[in-house]
């Protein structure tokens, strides 16, 4: 029996993302299509013979917040009273995509570590079942369990796989400014909203692997709030057009900026370009796939 468990928990961008009615409680119906890309953390799971959970990382978060209320945490935690795991459990997670981005970095780690537990602990849960506990976590985190290119429909656990996108290039953007998720929601104003993502449009695209059309129609209705706050967001989609992205748009809530590309030389000279115009911005060149050695 393993005694240790690597696992990648790779990054998602959307290609649209329109939310379609607010409840009562604060949450909020969406529905759109997100795609994993290959720029991951890494978590690395060790059983232990004194019972608890010890977690830590190679980074500080912007947030401070203490390790007991990181997702990785509490998605331990959870297996654990789910599932009465006996074992203690040491993890140590790797950093690389930035946090508080617009990526999914938080809900994609809290999905590598109900995986890698139930891997290591030989829990038998199901795909469908880890999603069932991993949505109570985060809206995001059953997708991060699927991964590749999904609808996502309800508060996001109702998810419809769609074809492989094709294979492209995705350059990202994050300014040196921090984006709260729920000042943009508590912010939306749904019933002015006038320019919402063509879902059916872009699945098509999808489909056909039309990439040009698929860019074109690339939609964040999010950026209605986000971008007025931050115009500097506005600035970036246009730089990433300008240098050769065939669309580009904001990821989330923000503030991470991508611009995709069918071409890897014209990739890799806007990313060189943005380098040098935006020194203390995180420019990250990736691609739309899952990493290989990802469970």
């Amino acid at each position: 029996m393993s005694e240790l468990i690597t696992i990648k928990a790779p990054a998602k961008i959307n290609l649209s993302l329109d939310v379609t009615g607010r409840h009562a409680n604060g949450y909020h119906d969406l529905r759109m299509i997100m795609q994993t890309i290959d720029l991951y953390d890494e978590l690395t799971i060790r059983k232990e013979a004194e019972p608890g959970i010890h977690f830590s990382m190679n980074k500080e978060l912007p947030d401070h917040i203490p390790p007991e209320k990181n997702l990785v945490w509490r998605a331990a935690k959870l297996l654990t009273e789910h599932c009465c795991i006996k074992d203690g459990l040491d993890i140590y997670l790797e950093k690389n995509i930035p946090a508080a981005a617009g990526l999914a970095g938080g809900s994609s780690d809290c999905a590598a570590a109900l995986l890698g537990i139930n891997e290591l602990c030989e829990l038998g849960l199901t795909t469908g079942q880890l999603c069932e506990l991993g949505v109570t976590l985060g809206a995001d985190v059953p997708f991060c369990i699927e991964k590749g290119t999904m609808l996502s429909e309800g508060i996001g656990e109702i998810l419809t796989r769609l074809p492989d996108l094709s294979p492209l290039w995705v350059l990202l953007i994050k300014p040196d400014i921090s984006v709260s998720t729920g000042y943009v929601y508590t912010h939306l104003e749904l019933d002015k909203l006038t320019d919402r993502p063509d879902t059916e449009h872009l699945i098509e695209c999808i489909r056909r692997h039309d990439d040009a059309s698929l860019a074109r129609g690339l939609s964040n209705v999010l950026e209605t709030v986000t971008i007025p706050e931050y115009p500097v967001l506005e600035e970036l989609k246009h730089f990433l057009t300008d240098n050769g992205a065939i669309g580009s748009l904001m990821s989330g809530s923000g503030p991470t900026t991508y611009g995709l590309y069918q071409d890897e030389i014209l990739a890799r000279m806007a990313q060189k370009k943005a380098q040098t115009n935006y020194p203390d911005y995180d420019i990250i060149l990736c691609r739309t796939r899952i990493p290989k050695d990802s469970l």
